[in-house]
């Protein structure tokens, strides 16, 4: 961990370990491969590494592989989960983020099998219970998504 000055703590690189035990997602649905740079309380950039292997390209399209888009916004959404239960402290809590709402989602390049998917996302507003996001997804700087997006952090269902 690197401490910064007025910027407050800096968290990475956050290998997979590291991922997995921020988030209870795990393999299909795990979307976030690494953590370039978590920022505390402000913002995160994460890798997803999109291969060919991934069981939805099967389908998604035949001859013309591309990442469907409501993923492209669960990896952001992930992202933001990390942000969030490291930023709260809540890290290996149990607790659970789920998506409230999903705002303004626009696809400006398909994403394909062999690219680096950059999620950027930063804090709109943090509360104990309730975040707001707003979220990009890059490959080679140019943007590919974005969409703003609410979750809750709440225990799991009993």
């Amino acid at each position: 961990m690197i401490e910064t000055g007025d910027e407050g703590r800096v968290l990475g690189p956050l290998d997979i370990q590291r991922v997995m035990a921020a988030l209870p997602h795990r393999y299909p649905m795990l979307l976030v491969d690494r953590v370039e740079e978590l920022h505390l309380d402000r913002s995160i950039a994460a890798i997803k590494a999109v291969t060919i292997n991934e069981g939805f390209f099967q389908g998604h399209f035949p001859g013309r592989p591309i990442m469907p888009g409501v993923l492209i916004v669960e990896a952001m959404a992930q992202a933001a989960g990390i942000l969030a239960v490291e930023s709260l402290g809540l890290a290996g809590s149990g607790k659970l983020v789920y998506f409230m709402a999903i705002d303004d989602a626009k696809f400006r390049k398909p994403v394909e099998p062999g690219v680096l998917l950059r999620l950027e996302v930063e804090f709109v507003q943090k509360r104990s219970s309730v975040c707001k996001f707003a979220g990009r997804a890059l490959i080679d700087g140019q943007l590919a998504a974005q969409a703003n997006f609410t979750a809750m952090i709440a225990d799991p269902p009993a």
